[in-house]
């Protein structure tokens, strides 16, 4: 059963690479990668449904591993195809990493976008182990899944919200606090995070299912330390200066808390 399930797994894994190198090719040919965003969301899903299609798990769990895939990245990828990619220029870290991997930058792509391929297997794990496991859905696995719902709910609120804030012609050049923006830098990461924390409990019951603890352990380092928020927060001071500087000094960076104001 275990070969079974790693098997599955390698195919998944071969599937996001293929996506990936065809993203990669459309990025060079428009010379915007700001397409990988969107590969990734609508990619890590499709895997979950891939393998709640083949899995041999009970129907109950294969298809609580499909509703909650296509819910999470139907509504992940669409917001970003929509508000970060269709009539946008691309993104300004992307724009920032073209700057710094010239002349090698096609290259430097092509290996950027195939770890996002080894991302997307890396998070599709708990989808595969809850579309393997063969009893009923546990009532930790129905908690995690209410929780993993409200999360993708406060997720789309976050982003509602800063939408709202960009399409405001007062608020140009100016940090969004409104929401659940002025209790966090960061709301729609820490949302995401907290949905793969509840991915984590819905597979710990499953066989193997402590493997899915890895998921947001994994995402808490990347958002802190290498793609998330260090490279937005650089961004965001490049293009807002003093006031994304005094939001930093203001607001919490992660969990949302109530805001701190200046004395002076």
């Amino acid at each position: 059963m275990i070969e079974q399930t790693w098997l599955l797994w390698l195919v998944g894994a071969a599937c996001a690479s293929t996506l990936m190198v065809a993203t990669w090719a459309l990025a060079v040919r428009i010379t915007d990668a700001s397409h990988v965003d969107v590969a990734w969301a609508y990619g890590t899903a499709g895997l979950g449904v891939l393998y709640a299609v083949v899995g041999t798990g009970s129907t109950g769990n294969r298809v609580l591993v499909a509703a909650l895939a296509v819910l999470w990245g139907g509504r992940l990828g669409t917001y970003l195809l929509v508000n970060r990619i269709i009539g946008k220029p691309e993104d300004g870290r992307y724009q920032e990493l073209r700057r710094r991997w010239a002349p090698n930058v096609n290259r430097a792509f092509f290996v950027f976008f195939q770890a996002q391929a080894g991302f997307a297997a890396v998070f599709s794990v708990p989808f595969l182990l809850v579309a393997q496991d063969e009893g009923g859905i546990s009532t930790l696995a129905w908690i995690g899944a209410a929780g993993a719902v409200a999360c993708v709910a406060l997720e789309a609120l976050a982003d509602r919200q800063l939408a709202a804030w960009r399409a405001a012609p007062e608020n140009r050049g100016r940090t969004a606090r409104n929401g659940l923006w002025g209790w966090s830098r960061h709301p729609n990461y820490f949302f995401e995070w907290l949905h793969w924390v509840c991915w984590a409990l819905i597979a710990l019951g499953s066989p193997h299912g402590w493997l899915a603890i890895a998921v947001p352990v994994f995402l808490l380092a990347l958002l802190f330390r290498v793609t998330g928020i260090p490279e937005t927060e650089a961004q965001a001071v490049r293009s807002r200066g003093e006031d994304y500087r005094r939001y930093q000094q203001e607001d919490s960076v992660f969990v949302p808390l109530p805001p701190r104001r200046r004395t002076a």
